[in-house]
């Protein structure tokens, strides 16, 4: 009995021993793809006031590109420009060194927005997927970058993607989704544009629908116990049950030459905003039936347009980049979901992109500016500010582990922000 109670005090402690190292990790977060590993662009973890600036702990050279990061690990993806071709490379998260390089076919150069990529990597388990610029799609290992599968959209399926207007000038900017065995794309396929792939094989589970795709992302949701992918295409909104495909729902909204910044979803509200003078809406889904339908809650034509850069919501409220073209000024504002109405406004920001990391926004302005702000609708209350470089920075910073990544066009850096 005695060496019984013995053994089970040292499970007890060993116990406590891990679930004390548990708890001091839990808030660690890795960060899968765009948007994040819930598709919103919310961490977990937590971050406390900036009182002096981050430890800068590395900044390396890159190739040229949009895309934000993927951090999985002790590993960061990205893609870019590299030998005239694009890319993703994998760096170490402690030193910034490139561990491995896979090209993967061509790259945009157009001198209006700028070179390399736009998209972000994807990372599941021991594989990252890319979707690219001219409409292929790749799946690579995690340890070494070999490729494992992909599609040619326009070989494989006769994409229309890169004739379509926008699509044409910049090319696919776009990232890939996942969710479950699927990864989720559209891919300008005449029949069955909007497409789901096994993750692992990159076999076909299905594809619906003869939608002109956009330079936006699909979100994936919960709604009213379905989960849904929902596809922001030239048409509109789109949503397709995961799992079959099936058409849940859609929600007319204009298109006029780019619609880049993805859907969001606040309970049964589902936002959306595009550039070149359509402004925003929400819409409001409802159970119809044995379905769903979508009734329009508001429209600002013309107003609250988010360019490129897709706001988080908190509780409700939308925190974004708000404007079209206004380098180093557009703001960052505050809007209810609910109703549109802009509750506050701060300026100087410019085109950039904003994470929510518990109740705090990081954003990063278009001149290499990373601001921290208070997530509430009382109004804008900055809590911290660092600047790790000059250059264009048209994407979001992301924390994961403790530790902030952000770039621009040709710089990646990281900083400690753990508060350590």
């Amino acid at each position: 009995m005695k060496l019984g109670l013995q053994k089970l005090a040292g499970r007890v402690l060993l116990s406590g021993c891990l679930l004390g190292s548990l708890a001091a990790n839990v808030l660690a977060e890795d960060w899968t793809e765009y948007r994040g590993p819930t598709h919103d662009s919310v961490s977990k973890e937590t971050i406390a006031p900036w009182t002096s600036e981050p430890k800068l702990l590395w900044k390396v050279k890159m190739g040229e590109g949009f895309g934000t990061y993927a951090v999985v690990g002790n590993q960061a993806f990205l893609t870019c420009e590299t030998g005239g071709k694009e890319a993703c490379i994998a760096l170490d998260v402690k030193t910034g060194a490139t561990l491995w390089t896979t090209p993967l076919g061509k790259t945009i150069f157009e001198k209006q927005g700028g070179n390399g990529p736009r998209s972000t990597p994807a990372v599941d388990g021991d594989l990252v997927y890319v979707l690219g610029t001219y409409m292929t799609i790749a799946c690579m290992n995690k340890s070494d970058g070999k490729m494992v599968w992909g599609h040619d959209f326009t070989a494989e399926y006769k994409s229309e993607g890169n004739t379509t207007s926008g699509i044409k000038a910049w090319g696919s900017a776009a990232s890939p989704v996942i969710d479950g065995d699927l990864i989720f794309v559209v891919s300008g396929a005449p029949k069955g544009s909007l497409m789901a792939f096994n993750k692992k094989t990159g076999k076909g589970v299905w594809a619906t629908g003869n939608e002109k795709l956009t330079h936006a992302s699909p979100a994936i949701a919960t709604i009213h116990g379905i989960r849904q992918v929902i596809f922001f295409v030239q048409s509109g909104l789109v949503s397709c049950d995961v799992a079959t495909g099936k058409e849940l729902w859609r929600y007319a909204f204009p298109f006029s030459i780019s619609t880049a910044a993805s859907p969001i979803v606040f309970e049964d509200i589902v936002y959306c905003s595009a550039g070149y003078g359509v402004g925003a809406g929400a819409a409001k889904i409802s159970k119809a039936g044995n379905g769903l339908a979508a009734t329009e809650l508001w429209r600002t034509k013309g107003q609250n347009i988010n360019h490129w850069s897709t706001p988080v919501c908190k509780d409700g409220y939308l925190y974004g980049l708000y404007g079209f073209k206004e380098y180093g000024t557009e703001p960052l504002k505050c809007l209810d979901i609910r109703t549109g109405k802009v509750l506050w406004s701060h300026d100087g920001f410019g085109q950039g992109g904003a994470q929510l990391v518990g109740d705090k926004l990081i954003v990063q302005g278009d001149a290499g500016q990373i601001v921290m702000v208070q997530a509430s609708p009382e109004g804008y209350k900055e809590l911290g500010r660092t600047k790790p470089f000059d250059g264009k920075c048209w994407n979001m910073p992301v924390v994961s582990g403790g530790k902030l990544f952000a770039r621009t066009t040709k710089e990646a850096a990281c900083l400690d922000v753990s508060g350590k």
